[in-house]
């Protein structure tokens, strides 16, 4: 059974899975874990993994460089396994695989550059695996 992870990008790293065709494992990502599920009982499919997703998006701004566009780009994508990582954040995971493109679910990402003061709880725009390319 595949997992479903939440991988925080940059445009550089966006311009390289368009180019390569895969994301080079490992990596840390973003999933709906037992410790989510347990810290969030009273929570269901749908919100958990709205709480994996919009984690990710947290993470976007970290990995910027001088060269990126301030938005947040969120891969969504199918991989064999996962390994949860210990600390404050229930969705933290770690990916031993590479994540090939067709194990891409689909992109979610910011539509306009974002102000580094920008609210971080801003929901993201939802795009198809062949819209992808036309956002670099």
């Amino acid at each position: 059974m595949a997992e479903r992870i939440y991988v925080p990008l940059t445009s550089t790293g966006l311009a390289a899975l368009v180019a390569e065709g895969r994301l080079g494992g490992p990596l840390r990502a973003h999933a709906v874990t037992d410790e989510l599920r347990s810290e969030w009982s009273d929570g269901d499919d749908e919100g958990w993994e709205y709480a994996a997703l919009m984690a990710a998006a947290g993470s976007c701004r970290g990995l910027r460089g001088a060269g990126d566009r301030p938005r947040r780009y969120v891969l969504a994508a199918d991989v064999p396994s996962v390994s949860p990582v210990a600390g404050e954040d229930p969705t933290l995971v770690d990916v031993a695989a590479d994540v090939p493109w067709k194990n891409v679910a689909a992109l979610h990402a910011d539509t306009e550059d974002r102000p580094d003061d920008a609210d971080e709880d801003d929901d993201l725009a939802w795009f198809a695996t062949q819209e992808i390319q036309h956002l670099l």
